[in-house]
């Protein structure tokens, strides 16, 4: 019987084994017994069913909730919460937050917890703690939000060999803006980069924040340290001074650099402004600038700080006026043919004339 159907026996196709001829509808039975059997005896990488091929999926979160928005959006001086909830609470748990750092590749502790205490860690400790609204909640929030807040998040429930984690990024609304000292450009070694930005209420930049940046609009020909290390100049208009005409637009990059000997400037970052930047009209020399300042209760504003307000403020003022480090610029967010006459809103500067030149006002900053 075997050999009949399959075929390997010496009785002919549609005969039974003593030569008969089938009729045709016990032909097409022993057809589809045929089929069968040739189907339960496939491998199963045959099957019509398989698993389909491409990424893997990610994997499943037994205790902890994905969060619906893994980026948060705020600015400095806020208060910001990071979301991290639990769906059960294993035994014998602890929660983990942490916060990836750019600069130094490094993964810093912020808290921990097991549910009824928690500990602080680090720079961040006196401005966080865990919102705790019920008892699955480990959400982190973060008040006085400051600039060098921004970054990725590790929330990690901590259960023995069933570790899961979910990361989230805290997004600081604000712009970023080229700086370089009085004497010039390209003085900056990595270090001196950094200090110059934090003297004028600003950080070093990130990459994502130049890009973005440059998606804005930002067109700067010379290279500047951004807060990794590595050194970048974004160009919307390619030209012969920046690379040549060839190169389509973008962030062009230098890669990594000797952060002691290599020399460029900066790319710094800042936000919203915790105070008020206004403009005093006069023909005052640098040091009489500072003066009347401190008159009014305030200080010399300084470059992150007019940026800032003309970025969140519209601060938009066609005078001249020195700022803190000895430069003198000016904000405009309507251009006009008397303001510059570029076609595009910006910070416009007068680089770094005499300090004994009595013929700008000055802008100053009083904080809140």
């Amino acid at each position: 019987m075997l050999e009949a159907l399959d075929g390997t026996g010496s009785s002919p196709k549609g005969t039974a084994g003593d030569g008969t001829t089938l009729p045709p509808a016990l032909r097409m039975h022993r057809l589809l017994l045929l089929s069968s059997l040739w189907l339960l005896a496939a491998p199963p990488a045959s099957s019509i069913f398989q698993r389909p091929t491409g990424s893997p999926a990610p994997p499943h979160l037994q205790y902890l909730l994905e969060p619906l928005h893994t980026t948060v959006h705020t600015q400095r001086g806020a208060t910001a919460t990071l979301p991290c909830v639990l769906r059960a609470l294993p035994r014998n748990y602890r929660v983990k937050w942490s916060k990836l750092e750019p600069a130094n590749y490094r993964e810093s502790i912020i808290l921990i917890t097991n549910g009824l205490y928690h500990k602080n860690y680090g720079p961040l400790s006196p401005r966080v703690r865990l919102r705790h609204s019920h008892r699955y909640d480990a959400s982190l929030t973060i008040t006085d939000v400051a600039l060098e807040d921004e970054g990725r998040y590790r929330c990690q429930l901590v259960n023995g060999l069933e570790d899961e984690s979910v990361s989230l990024t805290l997004h600081l609304e604000g712009v970023v803006f080229p700086y370089q000292p009085s004497n010039g450009r390209y003085k900056f070694n990595y270090h001196e980069a950094k200090r110059a930005c934090e003297q004028q209420d600003s950080r070093l930049a990130t990459y994502q924040q130049l890009y973005k940046a440059w998606t804005e609009g930002l067109d700067w020909c010379n290279a500047g340290w951004i807060l990794d290390g590595t050194v970048h100049y974004p160009i919307i208009n390619s030209r012969e001074p920046c690379g040549g005409r060839l190169l389509l637009p973008g962030v062009r990059t230098y890669g990594a650099r000797d952060k002691q000997k290599d020399r460029f400037d900066a790319f710094c970052f800042t936000s919203a402004l915790q105070g008020q930047v206004y403009f005093i009209r006069g023909h005052l020399n640098f040091k009489e600038a500072g003066q009347a300042c401190r008159n009014h209760g305030a200080a010399i504003a300084k470059v992150g700080q007019l940026y800032s307000a003309w970025k969140f403020s519209q601060l938009d003022r066609c005078d001249g006026g020195w700022l803190a480090d000895g430069s003198v610029r000016y904000p405009i967010t309507t251009p006009r043919e008397r303001c510059g006459g570029l076609p595009d809103p910006g910070v416009r500067s007068f680089g770094f004339p005499s300090k004994e030149l009595r013929t700008y006002g000055t802008y100053c900053f009083v904080g809140k």
